[in-house]
């Protein structure tokens, strides 16, 4: 048959191109013959032997598209204050472990919401319950570089008191308790170990063993990233980017922990020292999560039922000690996954105070041109979603089965660790 369709030469146009790099040229060439001023001529031999080669690349573009997946999974460091069982700490970690696109290398765990040490046996308890104790937990900060308990004691008789003020003030379901104190846990105490390595250097020796490939997610005080900016300058520059869920600046709710303080945000605020000097390093992207967006989000009982109906080990860890209080960790969590949800952003130069006056702590945002140029950085500033769309994720995150479980034993030596 004869063909000379502006169609038919738009589409051999774009499968030359194809054929180019899938299947060898000789073989198409072979198929087509010119004559007559250069018009092309599919013979039913020859067409014959175009759909096998077109089969032929199909597959072979397929295996390639297959190793490609394989090896673009997205590498993450979870930094975070695990408080348990249950809660946005530890649900936070669930959705990205859950996630078939992530590779967890480790997570760091810092004093927080809790205590270092009660958040390191939550962590390993999880990951026994979840079958995933090849993933190394490794101790971060117990106290802040500067700020203490002690010192906010008195800063209250001055400025007034602070509602929150995670381990130094909270504890639910037990008395609030000294760092080294582990109380009852209700899911059972672990019996893997966390890393003798600690979290700055893992956080360090990660990123120089994959440069430029390391998401480091942070939901908790910021401490331990500035232990490890300290150990290494260029630790920042050497990652892939920094997500956060931290800050404050106009959040639209009558929570009384931020009305009359609405630039006051728990992760930023306890260590502000730690927040300034990781606001000022260099890294090559910088996400940030605030209260402005979270609290527009809530840990509701029709998304803890539509959880409870999975048989998973996580769904039921998930539906067994789920709080109701708003989705802060899950939500930059779930948007580093799939930003598609996220539909208000904005470019903000960031920053803490760090003079110990009565705004010691608070979130500082200028818009670019109007800050102070003291070596700020850019941050992507996240204000608003399309929450059905988040919660359809979130919920598909902890419903389905998690990638690379193995039975719990507890016993299996962590990854990477020392």
């Amino acid at each position: 048959m004869k063909s000379t369709s502006a169609s038919f030469q738009k589409h051999l146009k774009s499968f030359r191109i194809f054929t180019s790099v899938i299947v060898p040229l000789s073989l198409l060439e072979s198929a087509l013959t010119k004559k007559g001023g250069g018009v092309l001529l599919l013979t039913r031999v020859s067409f014959r032997t175009l759909v096998r080669c077109m089969a032929l690349g199909l597959v072979i573009a397929g295996l390639f598209t297959s190793v490609a997946l394989g090896q673009t999974k997205r590498k993450v460091i979870i930094d975070q204050d695990a408080a348990g069982p249950g809660g946005t700490d530890m649900q936070s970690i669930l959705t990205l472990i859950n996630s078939p696109d992530t590779d967890v290398l480790g997570i760091t765990v810092l004093t927080g919401d809790a205590w270092r040490e009660e958040e390191i046996q939550h962590t390993l308890r999880l990951l026994e319950i979840i079958g995933r104790t090849d993933i190394p937990v490794l101790p971060g900060a117990v106290f802040p570089l500067v700020n203490s308990k002690e010192y906010i004691a008195k800063w209250e008789t001055l400025y007034g008191k602070v509602l929150y003020q995670g381990a130094w003030n909270f504890a639910k379901g037990y008395a609030v308790h000294g760092p080294y104190e582990i109380p009852p846990m209700p899911e059972g105490s672990p019996t893997a170990k966390a890393s003798t390595e600690d979290a700055a250097h893992f956080m360090v020796r990660m990123v120089h063993q994959y440069p430029h490939e390391v998401t480091v997610y942070a939901a908790g005080p910021m401490t331990d990233l500035a232990l490890a900016i300290a150990l290494d300058p260029h630790f920042p520059e050497l990652t892939k980017e920094l997500v956060v869920m931290g800050g404050s600046i106009n959040p639209n709710t009558d929570d009384p922990e931020f009305n009359l303080t609405p630039r006051r945000e728990f992760n930023f605020w306890m260590d502000p020292e730690a927040s300034h000097a990781v606001l000022h390093a260099h890294w090559p992207r910088f996400v940030l999560t605030i209260v402005d967006i979270s609290v527009k989000t809530r840990m509701e009982k029709s998304l803890i039922e539509q959880i409870a109906k999975s048989p998973t080990p996580a769904a039921q860890y998930v539906a067994k000690y789920a709080q109701a209080n708003y989705l802060w960790d899950e939500l930059a969590a779930v948007a580093w996954l799939d930003p598609c949800f996220i539909t208000k952003r904005q470019k903000l130069y960031i920053d803490v105070e760090v003079d110990h006056g009565a705004s010691y702590g608070d979130t500082l945002a200028w818009a670019p041109g109007q800050q102070p140029g003291m070596g700020e950085v850019l941050v992507d500033v996240q204000k608003d979603l399309d929450k059905e769309k988040f919660y359809k994720e979130y919920v598909d995150l902890l419903t389905r089965p998690t990638p690379s479980a193995h039975p719990a034993s507890g016993k299996e030596a962590p990854r990477n660790a020392n």
